[in-house]
């Protein structure tokens, strides 16, 4: 079934930092009110680890299948399926296991956080769960998948933030804590700031193929306004919650602010065909910044 080597460049693990991203941050919130659980943490991790994983293998397909990723135009790293080094019979093999192994581990965190959480929130986040696999998968495979209409933004808004972040801090809370929805926004909007820049650097790809991506939407102009929009709001989103529930020490998390800013002026003086170099930049400067919110936490 393929190269090891193969198999790991299809998990494209350089988009695993955000994942990790959306655990720390909903777990320092639950461990700034006393609530931290090993067990649960654990869990979480592994389940939103599997659950990018089986996304990026459900867009190498769809992409390849919808002929994305095989129209000549491509300036990304090279996709498995498009390549050859993985078949189509292989990856649909990869994305049932992937998909039953984020079910599996669901299930046991649900299991695991049940006595917080009770029926009711065993339900809610249940269908959370298995919304987000449906999600995962349907972002560029099926008959009309939501990320070839414009609507990839909102779903990893939402997916990447509100329901990653607020989600995890609820398996401790045993409910919405909603003052998490502000860190959980700025999360999200640097995860939105990620994907847009990958739509920019595939713009003519996107374009020709037909796949109507944000940036094909609003044009690659607006799209570099649109970026730095994102990481404005981010971080006062971010300052809000710190300054408002949060402690003194957590706004080591705006050290990163160097890091965005330079993102920022490299979007809006480079060509489009550019900013690969720039997409492990913010997802690491995510992670970096959520670990000193961390940091914060334990200070």
């Amino acid at each position: 079934m393929g190269s090891i080597k193969s198999w790991v460049s299809a998990f494209r693990l350089r988009t695993l930092p955000l994942s990790v991203s959306l655990i720390l941050m909903g777990s320092a919130l639950a461990y700034q009110r006393a609530l931290f659980s090993w067990s649960i943490f654990t869990l979480a991790l592994s389940t939103t680890l599997l659950l990018q994983i089986l996304s990026n293998l459900a867009n190498d397909y769809g992409d390849a299948v919808s002929g994305a990723d095989t129209n000549g135009k491509r300036i990304g790293p090279q996709r498995a399926v498009q390549s050859g080094a993985i078949t189509k019979h292989q990856m649909n093999k990869a994305i049932v296991i992937f998909s039953s192994l984020s079910l599996i581990s669901g299930l046991l965190l649900l299991f695991v956080a049940y006595p917080r959480i009770g029926t009711c929130g065993l339900i809610i986040l249940l269908t959370i769960g298995i919304l987000s696999i449906i999600a995962a998968i349907t972002y560029t495979m099926g008959k009309h998948p939501y990320g070839y209409v414009g609507l990839g933004d909102l779903s990893c808004f939402i997916f990447f933030g509100l329901v990653g972040v607020s989600g995890c801090e609820a398996l401790y809370e045993g409910g919405l804590w909603i003052p998490s929805l502000l860190p959980a926004s700025s999360v999200g909007l640097l995860s939105v700031a990620v994907l847009n820049m990958n739509n920019m650097r595939d713009y003519e790809s996107d374009k020709s193929s037909g796949k109507i991506s944000m940036v094909v939407k609003i044009g690659l102009t607006r799209a570099s306004v649109y970026q730095i929009v994102l990481i404005i709001v981010s971080f006062s989103a971010l300052i809000a919650y710190i300054a408002l529930f949060g402690r003194v020490m957590q706004y080591l998390s705006l050290l990163t602010i160097p890091i965005f800013a330079y993102n920022a002026f490299f979007v809006m003086s480079h060509s489009h065909k550019e900013l690969d170099s720039q997409l492990p930049v913010v997802s690491l400067g995510t992670m970096l910044l959520v670990l000193l919110f961390v940091i914060g936490c334990l200070l």
